[in-house]
């Protein structure tokens, strides 16, 4: 069943971020550009809770949800705490978002046209989770290299 497979992987590449946030030795290093670094791992990790709490939490699960995408990017110096506790929620909310979807309702048209045409619910959770990904792999090069 892909719900329980995209569960599991949704579960374990978030929790992977909270560890990555987690192992940063100096908290304001999570706010650090450098050079062509143009995005803090703050910044992305407050990107990955809104886009996922947007697009899962509000357009499937009816949640209350109100994204802010420039605060995104904006907000510095959120408290590394806090930071962990936005992606335990998601955790939360993504599993129980998801535990609520049929095999039919994966099947169903997406309820937002997000790129040039419409697709399935499916198709743009696969595409969700390989965007949480692709930043997940930068806040890890992020950390690698800026905090020293």
């Amino acid at each position: 069943m892909i719900t329980e497979s995209l569960r599991s992987l949704y579960n374990r590449d978030l929790n992977k971020l909270k560890t990555e946030i987690e192992a940063y030795q100096n908290e304001e290093n999570l706010w650090k550009t450098d050079k062509n670094i143009a995005n803090s791992a703050g910044n992305l990790c407050l990107h990955l809770v809104g886009n996922l709490n947007h697009f899962v939490g509000t357009h499937l699960g009816n949640t209350d949800y109100v994204r802010q995408r420039d605060l995104e990017f904006s907000l510095k110096d959120v408290p590394k705490a806090e930071l962990i506790e936005k992606v335990e929620g998601t955790i939360e909310m993504i599993d129980s978002v998801l535990g609520t979807l049929s095999e039919d309702d994966l099947k169903k048209e997406y309820p937002l046209v997000v790129f040039e045409s419409k697709m399935t619910t499916d198709y743009f959770l696969i595409h969700l989770i390989a965007h949480l990904d692709y930043h997940l792999g930068q806040i890890n090069y992020h950390r690698r290299l800026l905090d020293c």
